[in-house]
């Protein structure tokens, strides 16, 4: 176990602090520090507001660190139990921590993008342009379906459809609804998707722990001082020893 406590304890810390729970993708979300940012009163502009930023996000970080070293975690993105396991904790990390899930951070992303955004149809443009930069695949086809929704609604009121117009705006929810229907998609079952992307971040997080856990301990087996020690199973590790 020497071969692993010598040289794991960086990388497992940095891949489970820092590039998997407080990552940008997943990490501290700015709206706790950009509402009132721009009225912050004098006494809290510059090296105030800055300071009191870095206290904010150390204190989110050291919640963070304490959960994961009382949780046990199984670096094995390949057994369901160890996968649900550590969704868990990252649960309970974002709580404790007050950090953003991912579908509150997809939420966020678009309410920030879009609410300058006058028109349905840049509003429709808009939203794909968010999902191709966070990677999310439209397997099912409803963007097409909606740019037709919207082509219905307008060839109806004959004009393009802007987002304060409460009646045409009405008419595409409705479109909306039915491509819904179609999809077998209810408003309901949010949180079933919810699970199920948060199933899919954990096992995404965990094979990059496995990875850079791996790769650390390859590159310090090749080292004359560790070339006849043993290279334990990363399942068997305990993280918390790491932290």
């Amino acid at each position: 176990m020497a071969f692993a406590t010598r040289f794991l304890s960086r990388s497992t810390r940095q891949v489970c602090t820092g590039q998997s729970v407080l990552r940008p993708e997943y990490g501290i979300p700015s709206r706790s520090f950009a509402k009132g940012a721009a009225t912050a009163p004098a006494a809290l502009k510059g090296d105030e507001m800055l300071k009191n930023i870095f206290l904010e996000v150390k204190k989110k970080f050291e919640t963070a660190i304490g959960v994961l070293r009382k949780e046990k975690i199984t670096i094995d993105p390949e057994d369901p139990a160890a996968v649900a396991e550590y969704a868990r904790v990252m649960k309970t990390v974002r709580e404790k921590a007050d950090l953003f899930s991912e579908s509150q951070r997809i939420k966020y992303t678009i309410e920030t993008k879009t609410q300058d955004i006058p028109d349905a149809r840049s509003y429709l443009l808009a939203l794909k342009d968010i999902r191709v930069k966070r990677g999310i695949i439209d397997e099912l086809g409803a963007e097409a379906m909606m740019s037709d929704a919207l082509d219905k609604v307008e060839k109806e009121l004959k004009k393009p459809l802007l987002r304060n117009d409460k009646k045409g705006m009405a008419l595409l929810k409705a479109e909306f609804d039915k491509i819904n229907q179609k999809l077998g998609i209810r408003k309901e079952d949010l949180p079933k998707y919810e699970e199920q992307l948060e199933l899919k971040i954990a096992k995404a997080q965990l094979e990059e722990l496995k990875k850079e856990v791996v790769e650390a301990m390859d590159t310090q087996k090749k080292r004359e001082e560790f070339k006849d020690e043993e290279v334990p199973d990363v399942k068997s590790l305990d993280l918390r020893n790491f932290i």
